[in-house]
């Protein structure tokens, strides 16, 4: 099984849906990418994703142009811009889906907000994915 999660930057919300899908089952095979990667990854989602307990520090923002063809299970974007620009996959794409979360990465205010709002976002990927996991994922294995 291979899924392969995309947003714009690959630096936050795609790289935590990675790490939960990853961790929910490690016989899968999880990649992420961006439209138009960043090239790292948000300090503020690798410490939500540590204080959850799963380490992502060590992840590449890689674009999504690594992957345009190779062969996927499942391409998820988990954000309107990534859905608006995924690219054509010249590989095999079997189901593409799109699961979106409001960024983070954006959100203005005190560090105790945006801190929260960083782990809002985390819980509801968490949410999210693990759903995708059981629904989709789980049964097919």
């Amino acid at each position: 099984m291979k899924v392969l999660i995309l947003c714009t930057g690959n630096s936050c919300r795609s790289q935590m849906a990675h790490g939960f899908l990853q961790s929910f089952d490690s016989t899968i095979t999880v990649c992420s990418a961006g439209t138009q990667a960043s090239g790292k990854l948000n300090s503020n989602a690798v410490a939500a994703m540590k204080d959850a307990g799963i380490d992502i520090s060590y992840h590449p923002s890689d674009s999504v142009e690594k992957y345009l063809n190779d062969e996927w299970d499942y391409v998820i974007t988990v954000c309107g811009g990534a859905n608006e620009e995924c690219p054509a996959f010249f590989g095999k794409v079997k189901h593409r889906l799109h699961i979106g979360y409001d960024d983070p990465s954006h959100v203005v205010g005190t560090d105790e907000f945006i801190w929260s709002e960083f782990i809002r976002v985390r819980d509801e990927i968490k949410a999210g994915f693990y759903k995708f996991y059981m629904e989709e994922i789980k049964p097919q294995l």
